[in-house]
């Protein structure tokens, strides 16, 4: 397991963890919770659109596009 950091920082084709959201954007929170985005999920990283944004992830079956902006908001921990 690596260093925490945020899911805008991962790299295509990688793993992770999310530790924590931003809690100080409670709406933010919020949605990313009602999306399945929340503390202890595992998440893969698929791809990046070809100007960066926005960050194709999966969780668990569900595919979901995130704008980096909340991505960099979003804590994780890389796994191998």
């Amino acid at each position: 397991m690596g260093s925490p950091m945020t899911l805008a920082d991962m790299q295509a084709a990688s793993r992770c963890r999310i530790v924590d959201a931003d809690a100080s954007a409670a709406e933010l929170q919020s949605r990313l919770y009602a999306l399945g985005l929340y503390p202890g999920v595992t998440v893969d990283v698929l791809r990046f659109a070809p100007v960066g944004d926005p960050i194709q992830i999966r969780v668990g079956s569900t595919l979901l596009s995130i704008r980096k902006q909340e991505a960099s908001r979003i804590t994780v921990e890389a796994l191998q």
